[in-house]
Formats: structure tokens, C-alpha cells, sequence
């Protein structure tokens, strides 16, 4: 049997990127997936489509309240439920440097997006999970939110610590009530938003000295592990950081 069979599943920032290869993943393991994204998502349904999946595009600016409300009313009126919400959608801004250098309008810019999405997303889709029983959240941090960034990039890092310590709270207030709460902490994954950031050789390869296993992750990658938290195997598991980083966090020094 499919892994999410019968689950509907809202993945934001899923027109490209992460987002379209966990769709993809989780339209195969029987989910039916409400692509949602600020940019038209179609091509990621049609794809679904063709490969006999189900899915819907919903246009969704994670930062308005009013989007989140009309992206889980499409959800129940196309699909029936909401048993997954997998805040994906995110971003790291080129000139996201150090305090002093970093201007207030990408940091505010950051937060708004990373983290106030995540928040909005939880606050509408956790009452429809609340009157189901049940519901797996799975919101997107870093492994920077447990170690500093070698590259700075100060608001990208506050905003993924922030995310992490909210779903840990999200976990403990609703562990009782069938709503399971999980962060999912990609290493650094070679997506299009990471190769406009790491925009020359030197700042790859800044990143690269630092993983013992010598390369950027697969998108597919980080997607399995979404898959795992999304679905039942992970039953017993609420508030917890799921770590997938080629190791980065594992080492003290990693040589030249």
C-alpha cells in the first residue's frame, strides 16, 4: 500500500524547487497534493497528472491571511481534508550578509516569508486537522537553525532558528489532540534558489569544505525525509528536528 494513501497533503512552494520534487514523491505514494505557490503551479500538476497522480494548483502568498484561508477552503472542497501541511516555501536573499551589512528590509523580508508563513499556515490548517483528529505538520528550518551559517547570512539563520523553536511549541500544545509537529533541517540541497545565493566558486566551495560527505544534497533526498515524517512511520514522533545534511553537524573541523 502507498505510503500516504487516502491523505490530502498542502505543500507551499511547490511550483519549483524542493516543493515540485516533494509533490511529485508524494502524489506517487498516493497523496492527493494541493500545490500551492505565489507563482503558477501547473506545470508541477500536469506533471502529477501524467504520472496518474492527483493533484490541484492553489495561488497562495504565505505571508497573507487571507490567501491561507482560501488555500485550506481548496483544499477541503477539491479533496476532503487536510492531513498534511508541509510549510516548504521560503527564501534566501542575495544581499543576506552579516548585522551590519544585512539591511532591514531583507531581514524583515526573510521573517515575513520563512517564518510568519509558517506561522499563518499552522493557524489555518490546525483547526480543520483539530476536527479531523489528526494531522502531520512538517515545516521547513535549516541546520543552520542549530549551528552558525560558514557563509553569514544573519536573517536567513534567525529566521529558520525561529521556525524550529515554533514547532517544537506547536508539537508540545497539541500532542494530545492527534496533530503531530516536526521540523525538517536540510543541509545545503543544489536547488535554483541555493545557486543564485552561492552565485560564484569561492562561495560553493566555502560551503562544500564544510560537509564530510564532499557534496550538496539531491532535492529527492530531503524529500524522502519529508515523505518519512508525512506518513505514519513516523507515528510516534512529535517536536523533533530531522536532520539531513551530509553530516555538517556531525563534525568539528572538516579539512581543506
Amino acid at each position: 500500500m502507498a505510503r500516504l494513501q487516502g491523505k490530502t497533503t498542502i505543500i507551499t512552494g511547490a511550483a519549483s524547487g524542493l516543493g515540485r520534487v516533494a509533490a511529485q514523491m508524494f502524489a506517487l505514494e498516493g497523496s492527493r497534493v494541493v500545490v500551492a505557490d505565489v507563482v503558477d503551479g501547473n506545470e508541477t500538476v500536469d506533471e502529477i497528472n501524467r504520472l496518474g497522480g492527483q493533484a490541484a494548483f492553489v495561488q497562495c502568498d504565505v505571508t497573507n491571511e487571507e490567501s491561507w484561508k482560501h488555500t485550506i477552503d481548496f483544499a477541503i472542497k477539491n479533496f476532503g481534508s487536510v492531513d498534511v501541511l508541509y510549510n516548504n516555501a521560503g527564501v534566501m536573499i542575495g544581499d543576506d550578509d552579516d548585522p551590519v551589512s544585512t539591511s532591514v528590509d531583507t531581514y524583515q523580508r526573510t521573517m515575513d516569508i520563512n517564518v510568519k508563513g509558517v506561522l499563518l499556515g499552522c493557524k489555518y490548517a490546525i483547526p480543520t486537522m483539530l476536527e479531523q483528529g489528526k494531522g502531520s505538520i512538517i515545516n521547513v528550518a535549516s541546520f543552520v537553525a542549530h549551528m552558525g551559517a560558514a557563509t553569514p547570512q544573519v536573517a536567513y539563520t534567525a529566521s529558520k532558528g525561529a521556525v524550529l523553536a515554533m514547532t517544537r511549541e506547536i508539537a508540545v500544545i497539541y500532542a494530545r489532540k492527534g496533530i503531530r509537529a516536526n521540523a525538517l533541517c536540510p543541509g545545503p540541497v543544489m536547488t535554483p534558489l541555493l545557486a543564485a545565493f552561492l552565485s560564484d566558486d569561492a562561495k560553493r566551495n566555502r560551503r562544500l569544505v564544510h560537509i564530510p560527505m564532499g557534496r550538496f544534497g539531491e532535492p529527492t533526498e530531503i524529500a524522502h525525509g519529508a515523505l518519512f515524517l508525512a506518513s505514519d512511520e513516523s507515528s510516534w514522533m512529535t517536536g523533533q528536528s530531522l536532520i539531513i545534511d551530509g553530516g555538517i553537524t556531525a563534525a568539528y573541523v572538516t579539512p581543506e
